[in-house]
């Protein structure tokens, strides 16, 4: 008996082979898979180049040193290129030297061994060596193992000098090449950190507005929203670092003199301004859910309360489609998206004056703010600053692109 008309067959699962044909065709436009292949490229390229100059041109002793150096510095960003090479090669430098000064000194025993990374540990703590600290000790170790095997003070002092010129040579084909082979610009990390950070908060509101209008509150419900609220953190976090990346991208970057770049260079302090509002609009989220997980669950039912919270929910529907629209930010539609931006911020405070208005109505029996018991009046307050700083957000985003705000 065959299938009925009304089943559907499942599709097939991917294949290895079509799982990897198609990594490789989403690497072909920007993204996560286009960066990877790139790295993978790039360091590849660099370390068979330093590998070439160590073995066959220099025929150095311990030829690895280059290609390793070399890879480590294909870095995300030019800027990093050189600052962690710099860092590297000082780190290198001082193990080295520490080794064959106490080496010189005291020989090459078990007791020189120990004084050595007992030092090499103390120097990689120093703060500007930052990441590359641990590399102290490492060059310490590898240039002891090379000074206990040569027989000769010519030749010891021979085989940690090379081990800081192959680091050198490493450096510098790295670098060479991450600044030469289609230099690294994160250009839009800046607008996809500011993205990801808006549709989280898109999430939450929507989340939340039709269970106000419906004033289906319970305490798990608003317990989860807090959590996400608190959660948003991490989010934040991450948005600054996309900022940073973008903007440090640019740095001694040949790309940056492109016409296609040299606009968006400007613009960056207007991500970060963007970002560090939507911090403040988080915690004002964090607010309001935790005022809604401590409070709502013992306001009174009746009229008043749901009136109330339906108004509550067409002011969070209203800002979600604001976070929407940040959510969609392009740099390239980013007047277009302003405009937008202010016809919706401009709906929000509408929709802020009804709950406001209703709120302190004067033939009210009581008046919702001034009901000592309840949570209204502070959920008031908490709406006026969430409207605040979306509207804040809105317009460092218009001065952004040279518009002034409306």
């Amino acid at each position: 008996m065959g299938p009925s008309q009304g089943s559907k067959r499942r599709p097939a699962p991917l294949g290895r082979w079509a799982r990897i044909g198609q990594w490789f065709r989403r690497a072909r436009s920007e993204g996560a898979e286009r960066t990877t292949l790139l790295l993978i490229v790039k360091s590849t390229l660099a370390g068979t180049i330093a590998w070439a100059v160590a073995y066959t041109a220099m025929q150095a002793t311990a030829p690895a040193f280059a290609p390793f150096s070399a890879v480590l510095m294909i870095q995300v960003t030019v800027y990093q290129s050189l600052a962690q090479s710099v860092r590297y090669l000082a780190a290198v430098a001082a193990g080295v030297a520490v080794q064959g000064l106490v080496g010189f000194l005291t020989g090459a025993g078990l007791l020189t061994f120990a004084l050595v990374t007992f030092i090499a540990l103390v120097i990689g703590r120093w703060p500007r060596l930052g990441s590359q600290g641990s590399q102290v000790v490492t060059a310490a170790f590898f240039a002891f193992a090379l000074y206990v095997t040569a027989t000769s003070t010519v030749e010891r002092a021979s085989q940690l000098g090379q081990i800081i010129l192959l680091v050198a040579i490493g450096c510098g084909i790295g670098v060479a090449v991450n600044v030469l082979v289609v230099p690294p610009m994160r250009f839009r990390s800046a607008e996809y950190g500011v993205r990801s950070l808006a549709h989280a908060m898109c999430d939450l509101l929507s989340d939340m507005y039709p269970a106000l209008r419906e004033v289906e509150l319970d305490q798990e419900r608003t317990g989860q929203w807090r959590h996400r609220a608190a959660a948003m953190e991490g989010t934040v976090a991450q948005a600054r670092s996309a900022v940073r990346t973008a903007e440090e991208s640019v740095y001694y970057n040949p790309r940056r003199l492109l016409r296609r770049y040299r606009y968006g260079t400007r613009s960056f302090s207007g991500y970060a301004g963007v970002v560090a509002a939507l911090e403040r609009v988080s915690y004002q989220l964090a607010s309001v859910t935790r005022t809604l997980d401590q409070s709502v669950s013992a306001t009174e039912d009746g009229p008043r309360r749901t009136e109330f919270f339906g108004l509550y929910g067409d002011f969070l529907a209203a800002l979600a489609e604001v976070a929407r629209q940040l959510s969609e930010v392009e740099q390239d539609r980013l007047a277009e998206q302003t405009d937008q931006l202010a016809s919706l911020t401009r709906r929000a405070a509408e929709c802020a004056q009804r709950l406001t208005e209703t709120a302190e109505a004067e033939e009210a029996p009581r008046r919702l703010v001034d009901d000592p018991a309840s949570p209204y009046g502070t959920m008031l307050i908490e709406a006026s600053r969430l409207r605040q700083e979306f509207e804040s957000t809105c317009g460092i985003l218009r001065r952004s692109v040279g518009q002034e705000p409306s």
